[in-house]
């Protein structure tokens, strides 16, 4: 089994809080939605085991946390996370990127401005958070698994999402937290830095500082040189997870964050990579071993790497698996279905794969 093949996503549970705690301590300010705090942290887990095994219609206040193991470490590598509805308690705001042209007849003068228009569209969307991937994971496929699988949660369980995702990403902020963009706009009306106010929000609505920003349109050419460079450029931190956002479809152009100038991005579900190529797989009798599964497979056409999912909400998995890109069914006995933990009888009903792009399975065979 390689490295790949050992890595299992599955709900986060009470027995990883240490884990937990290690990945909010690692993390820069503004980075994370996990807060750095052992209690704040067992509230996020609780409330995760409540969105995973509750019986009852969704409410749209659920958030889902995924926790990325190593199997054969025995290692939490990486977390990520799922808001079902942002703003559920406050209004999500974002700045959107708006153009607004003054002319003059007179002076034969036309000018196209960029401004910032506070507004909360993106209430209500399904929101991806809180990812982090360990550095010795980075360059790997783990990546992708921990990004995608959550978007085909989402698809098998749309009824307790909004058809439209959001994700935000970490603007450019320096070694010490500061950021331009909020030392620009934010701090004007808040004497406090920008790591401060991340504190005070705790990676929650921001809702209580932008209630009490002004809401006319901010004029970007009006704003220091740093502050517009700033403005939809990312944290270097950001770059692995924004591009992958962007891979899947997530538009980036429109929305930034109120606090850093981020892009947050945005989509519809079902124009997304992941689950526009999602399919479910029958099981045949065909009793094979793995040799004679893979000697198999490679009769079906050449083998691609794979997100597969155990779609069961409180037992969900996701793994990566070599399938026939062409492949419908896999033998009862075949090797993904022990590690997604499902039964070889009546597993087809939960079993969901979606192919990874030509360029991702181009670099994991190089």
């Amino acid at each position: 089994m390689t490295r790949d093949q050992a890595l299992v996503l599955r709900p986060v549970a009470l027995a990883d809080l240490p884990a937990l705690e290690r990945i909010a301590a690692a993390t820069a300010d503004g980075i994370s939605s996990l807060p750095s705090d052992s209690q704040k942290l067992r509230v996020r887990i609780e409330r995760s085991l409540q969105a995973f095994g509750s019986l009852d219609d969704a409410s749209g206040e659920e958030t889902y946390l995924f926790v990325l193991e190593d199997r054969a470490r025995g290692e939490v590598v990486g977390c990520s996370g799922i808001a079902a509805s942002a703003g559920f308690h406050d209004r999500f705001y974002s700045y959107r990127n708006e153009f607004v042209v003054h002319a003059s007849a007179a002076l034969g003068v036309s000018q196209r401005m960029h401004t910032l228009h506070l507004c909360h569209d993106l209430t209500g969307y399904t929101l991806l958070t809180s990812f982090f991937i360990s550095p010795d994971y980075a360059q790997s496929l783990a990546p992708q698994l921990l990004s995608r699988a959550r978007l085909l949660f989402i698809m098998q369980y749309a009824e307790r999402f909004n058809e439209r995702i959001a994700a935000e990403n970490p603007g450019l902020a320096d070694e010490a937290g500061q950021s331009p963009f909020w030392d620009a706009v934010g701090r004007r009306f808040f004497d406090m830095d920008y790591p401060q106010a991340e504190q005070v929000t705790g990676g929650r609505s921001k809702a209580f500082i932008a209630d009490l920003m002004p809401h006319s349109p901010i004029y970007v050419p009006l704003l220091p040189e740093a502050a517009q460079f700033a403005i939809g450029q990312l944290h270097p931190v950001g770059e692995l997870p924004f591009s992958m956002l962007q891979d899947e479809g997530f538009d980036a152009d429109t929305y930034i964050d109120i606090f850093d100038g981020g892009p947050t991005v945005e989509a519809s579900l079902g124009l997304l990579r992941s689950v526009r190529q999602a399919r479910r797989l029958s099981l045949h009798d065909e009793p094979l071993d793995h040799a004679q599964a893979r000697a198999q497979a490679l009769a079906q056409g050449p083998l691609a790497w794979h997100i597969a999912v155990n779609a069961d909400r409180a037992g969900f998995r996701a793994v990566l698996a070599e399938l026939p890109v062409n492949a419908m069914s896999l033998s009862r006995g075949h090797e993904v279905l022990a590690r997604l933990g499902l039964n070889s009888t009546t597993g087809s009903a939960n079993l969901l794969v979606s192919v990874l792009g030509d360029e991702l399975n181009e670099g994991a065979q190089a």
